[in-house]
């Protein structure tokens, strides 16, 4: 080990120091941001790290291989290692000006951390109470070059598939097996347009941009492209959703032919198919134009879509429900899901598409995965303040549901699986491996088609995840939804991972 640690009985006063305290199993961006904001208290940033005789908990690493996770990581100065939880007895010896603790301990009756907090006081010191503010991993731009942030995101991302067991041949090998997996896709239907246009400078008549319009180009959206997806993995997919009678509708469908999607899709003449237009300027988008129906669909086409679920789900290993939040599910459908689920023992995916108050991730009960963003699951459980741990643990609770990837934009993605027999939860950080993203729509869904096929195949989360990384940063460098093919996958996981 190296001189950053010291072993509590050894422990003396640190002058100009801020505690911070926890178990830190695997390092994720929020505990990143936690520790960051303790480190602009004091001087010395010292952590306080439960040891393995702590027995409120079942870690999947040893204190030891915990701390040398730590260490890598500059800002802090000396790590403390505690044989259980010692908080206030590492206290009252390093004499701290501030104990920094997760928000989640603000209102406790924890005696541990009460008694803490006394002796801090007595003590002449502050504490304070930290969630961990949002922050971009595009930020460090501003610090290291591209190319030593790519190196920077490849090593954690090797560190991750390490810490997991995780080879490059596990991963090629799980990819390979992707061909048995049979899903469907249910949910709302969108044809994105990319038009490229030249700026030709500001308007006379008002402070607008104009442009010229040069060409435009369509790709799969929505749901339909989570299907696409899939198909492109080698699984075998089945998709089902509605559309309108229109020109958008002839396009999409195909698209999907082309894509080898097996699509079910019913023709609702009282609304328009879901079009989203982008308009860009080189690489930049300058703004975005929806065209879409999102009221909720009549009792015949409902009735209809329940008709083709039922006449399918016998014959595939799970569902993705992709809800955007334009009315295709409905909660009688979604009923339905869960329905034929229970009765065929069918796998359940749940994505909202929804960053707003419309919809919550929390109508997914009982699913084998969902897909949140950050600011979607803190939307539906009405919390702005928990850490990521915290704020996931809630989730788990409100859905009953057992895996979450917690999706973070710039800082990647955290991978949980609630193991309830063992009575732990089991995560891993993966990074965004892309540091300069031409264009992030589509990485979730990305993402979501690797979980779904790689579960279903019966890989577990981890690797799933760490192919699913992959998948997304193909995406996110490419204007435009493509799928992508197993070999172009295969490729970049090589890249990655080849020393």
């Amino acid at each position: 080990m190296t001189d950053k640690f010291i072993p509590i009985s050894k422990v003396k006063p640190i002058s100009d120091s801020v505690l911070v305290y926890g178990h830190f199993s695997t390092i994720h961006p929020g505990h990143i941001r936690y520790l960051r904001n303790a480190s602009k208290k004091a001087k010395n940033l010292i952590v306080l790290l439960i040891g393995d005789k702590d027995t409120s908990q079942k870690y999947h690493f040893t204190q030891k291989e915990r701390a040398e996770g730590l260490s890598s990581i500059e800002m802090i100065s000396k790590i403390v290692l505690l044989e259980g939880t010692e908080l206030s007895l590492a206290i009252t010896k390093i004499k701290p000006s501030f104990l920094v603790l997760g928000k989640e301990f603000e209102n406790t009756d924890n005696k541990l951390i009460l008694s803490a907090i006394e002796i801090m006081k007595k003590q002449g010191g502050g504490v304070e109470f930290h969630a961990g503010l949002i922050n971009y991993a595009t930020s460090e731009l501003l610090i290291d070059s591209t190319e030593t942030l790519q190196n920077k995101k490849f090593t954690q991302f090797k560190e991750a598939c390490k810490r997991q067991e995780l080879s490059l041949n596990n991963l090629l090998n799980a990819i390979d097996n992707f061909k048995n997996s049979n899903l469907i896709v249910i949910g709302d239907s969108i044809l994105d347009q990319y038009s490229a246009c030249e700026a030709l400078g500001m308007s006379a008549e008002a402070p607008v941009v104009v442009v010229k319009e040069l060409e435009h180009r369509n790709f799969i959206g929505g749901a339909a492209l989570v299907a696409a997806n899939v198909s492109s993995l080698g699984a075998k997919c089945d998709f089902i959703s509605v559309l309108g009678n229109d020109d958008n509708a002839q396009t999409l469908i195909k698209s999907l032919k082309i894509n080898n999607v097996s699509h079910h899709f019913i023709i609702d003449n009282s609304r328009s198919t879901t079009f989203k237009k982008r308009y860009m300027v080189e690489n930049q988008k300058l703004f975005r134009v929806s065209k879409l129906n999102d009221e909720m669909l009549s009792i015949a086409i409902e009735k209809e879509m329940i008709r083709k679920l039922e006449s399918l789900a016998p014959n595939v290993d799970g569902i993705i429900v992709s809800d955007f939040v334009y009315g295709v599910i409905t909660p009688k459908l979604l009923e339905k899901v869960y329905e034929v689920a229970n009765k065929y023992n069918l796998m359940l995916f749940g994505d909202l598409q929804c960053s707003s108050q419309v919809g919550r991730v929390t109508k997914f009960k009982e699913y084998d995965l969902l897909c949140p963003n950050e600011r979607e699951a803190r939307i539906a459980l009405q919390d702005k303040e928990s850490g990521l741990e915290a704020l996931t643990q809630k989730l788990f609770k409100e859905t009953n549901s057992q895996r979450i990837i917690m999706k973070l934009g710039a800082d990647g993605f955290i991978a949980y699986e609630n193991n309830k027999a063992l009575n732990k939860m089991n995560s891993q950080s993966f990074p965004a491996l892309s540091i300069n993203p031409i264009d992030v729509s589509g990485a979730g869904d990305s993402l979501l088609s690797v979980m779904a096929v790689g579960l279903t195949c019966k890989e577990s989360i981890m690797t799933s995840a760490a192919i699913g990384a992959c998948r997304a940063a193909i995406a996110v460098d490419t204007i435009g939804n493509y799928p992508i093919d197993k070999e172009k996958l295969k490729k970049k996981v090589i890249e990655i991972l080849e020393d």
